[in-house]
């Protein structure tokens, strides 16, 4: 039995995708793996969306068919910062006839060049501010009713200590793939 050809998932520059992106014979197929309230608030022109969360290699793969999208032509992961966009990419090598690029540092790496961005009704607060915000509190919570209630609760704020660091060492992040689940974020 012969194994499918896997092709190597690379990636591009914010910079080298704006110029590409922005050449007139432009046919580029970017997918958006950002939650639907991200996509809501603010989104790139063109993209498909395919939340990471919800992420289905068949379904990508019959979305790239119905488009008439050539399998030799790359398709470009992106999301808030490129960490979700390499999580996406993870998750569908293999699934894909395409080679799988992930936009570095994202839609808000893009911003920052000034490539023009379409601002929807929703005023969502980006899913890694959410993370930040959520562990922030619990730390806090912990060491508040550690010192008000009973010290035990200072294994609070050491359990989600020990959770960031975890997320910083496997690049994976539980709390965020909580979030992105949550009501206000579908």
């Amino acid at each position: 039995m012969n194994s499918p050809d896997i092709r190597a998932v690379s990636s591009i520059s914010a910079s080298e995708f704006k110029q590409q992106k922005q050449s007139p014979d432009s046919q580029l197929r970017v997918i958006d793996v950002r939650t639907h309230a991200e996509i809501e608030s603010e989104s790139l022109a063109g993209c498909a969306h395919f939340p990471l969360q919800d992420l289905n290699s068949a379904a990508l793969q019959s979305y790239l068919q119905q488009h008439s999208h050539d399998s030799s032509q790359p398709v470009y992961l992106l999301c808030a910062s490129g960490q979700r966009a390499a999580r996406a990419a993870e998750q569908v090598q293999g699934d894909l006839d395409n080679q799988l690029v992930i936009v570095e540092g994202g839609l808000n790496a893009l911003k920052q060049l000034g490539i023009e961005v379409t601002k929807g009704s929703g005023t969502m607060i980006s899913l890694e501010r959410q993370v930040r915000i959520a562990a922030g509190s619990l730390v806090v919570l912990g060491i508040v009713l550690g010192t008000a209630i009973n010290p035990g609760f200072y294994g609070l704020s050491a359990f989600v200590g020990a959770g960031l660091v975890f997320a910083g060492v496997t690049d994976s992040c539980g709390m965020g793939m909580i979030l992105a689940r949550m009501p206000w974020n579908n």
